[in-house]
């Protein structure tokens, strides 16, 4: 008879895939780095406090937990901090600050940072991201191109900056 026909004991919980791990070194700046660190601890606590319910009835939410659990600890033995102080100064690198104007003189400002660590909303961008690939190694007054799905747009890069350590 098919598995697919044969009822499962209820008791046993579905195994999770894990979640994709990126292809990419996990650069990641010192402030990266402590965010990763505190993910570990929660996650920690939330699979203690799991852990410690003798009535336990959703064991669906304790593997997640693991599962997440296992993810951000591979990312933190995978970590590589960039020391941000060795950076160029004079150069778009990662840990850069960069603010740019396009040709609709739309004005933008972006941090390069490690994939853990981007949020676009806020500015924070991948390093792996196009437009961080884009300005990798620019100096101010330089032009890229973007490659977006809406189109390209030039952007001229106007400022670096790199955070004081």
């Amino acid at each position: 008879m098919s598995r697919a026909f044969v009822k499962e004991n209820d008791d046993q919980a579905t195994e999770l895939p894990e979640r994709p791990q990126s292809p990419h070194p996990n650069l990641v700046t010192p402030h990266g780095m402590e965010l990763l660190r505190q993910q570990e601890e929660a996650l920690e606590l939330q699979r203690g406090r799991l852990l410690a319910d003798a009535q336990l009835l959703d064991k669906e939410q304790l593997l997640v937990v693991e599962r997440d659990l296992r993810y951000v600890q591979e990312r933190l033995a995978r970590a590589v901090v960039v020391d941000i102080e060795a950076q160029p100064r004079d150069a778009v690198d990662f840990g850069a600050t960069v603010d740019t104007v396009d040709e609709n003189d739309v004005e933008r400002h972006f941090q390069i940072v490690g994939e853990d660590e981007a949020d676009p909303n806020v500015g924070k961008l991948s390093w792996v991201s196009p437009i961080a690939l884009a300005l990798k190694d620019a100096k101010v007054g330089d032009t890229v191109v973007w490659k977006r799905p809406a189109g390209n747009l030039q952007l001229e890069v106007t400022r670096i900056s790199y955070p004081r350590g």
